[in-house]
């Protein structure tokens, strides 16, 4: 099948727009079951009711495994803000009220997110036993209520058509603290504007109630965690930086 070109790439697949829909391609090395493991969770986020594209089905295509999905029409959050800097404020809070719609839902339907985050932590090569031991027992200490969490939750991974906002990007999604998926997206946000992750912090903390510290606490752990990503645009530096600073030697 000619798909033609992608529209878009990432670490795990690539993104073609064919016949009207949205064809995801899995690259080769990835486990066999990838493809509906991301499909479950997408369905799954999309029973709940949030905006998300539908998935139609999960098929092999020239031999490759492949999601496909509705195509929603738009722009993201991301690029909208890119175009003009004064608008920040007012998308950041959309994208805000749509993070505690997701907050807001109690579950134990999906992967928790502790046994997500240790697995990433042990396998991160850039940690010494002894910071991964302090990281694992950080993560034991802090109790919660199990909720749904996007775990790559960003302006750009929201796509505004015709005022509605559709999110996508649901691989990561698993059940645990929303303090947790909270200080994530703020770590994406630091890594390309602080302006930006401060601004999402300080809403975000205005419209829950949350403190900072209490996010905060997961500071370390989602370091850590990413540490195991090996994302070509993230500084292990600053990473570790974090990391120190709550496990000093």
């Amino acid at each position: 099948m000619n798909l033609g070109h992608p529209i878009a790439s990432g670490n795990t697949a690539k993104i073609y727009l064919y016949e009207n829909k949205i064809v995801k391609i899995f690259n080769d090395y990835l486990p066999d079951t990838e493809s509906s493991y991301e499909a479950n969770k997408q369905k799954y986020a999309y029973s709940c009711g949030l905006s998300v594209p539908k998935v139609l089905d999960v098929t092999k295509i020239d031999g490759k495994q492949a999601i496909i999905m509705d195509y929603i029409k738009g722009r993201t959050l991301g690029e909208l803000i890119s175009e003009n800097m004064d608008q920040a404020e007012y998308y950041m809070n959309i994208s805000i009220d749509i993070q505690q719609k997701i907050h807001m839902i109690t579950t134990n339907s999906l992967e928790p997110m502790s046994e997500k985050l240790r697995r990433q932590i042990e396998a991160a090569h850039n940690l010494d036993k002894r910071h991964k031991a302090d990281l694992i027992r950080k993560l034991d200490s802090i109790t919660f209520e199990n909720r749904l969490c996007h775990g790559d939750y960003h302006l750009y991974n929201l796509i505004m058509s015709d005022n509605k906002v559709t999110i996508i990007d649901w691989v990561d999604a698993s059940a645990g603290d929303i303090r947790a998926d909270i200080y994530r997206t703020f770590l994406l946000y630091s890594q390309f504007s602080s302006e930006l992750a401060d601004m999402y912090l300080r809403l975000y903390c205005e419209k829950s109630g949350l403190s900072k510290d209490s996010i905060f606490q997961w500071a370390p752990i989602i370091a850590g965690a990413r540490l195991s990503e090996n994302v070509s645009s993230e500084k292990t530096e600053r990473l570790l930086e974090i990391i120190n600073h709550y496990c000093p030697r």
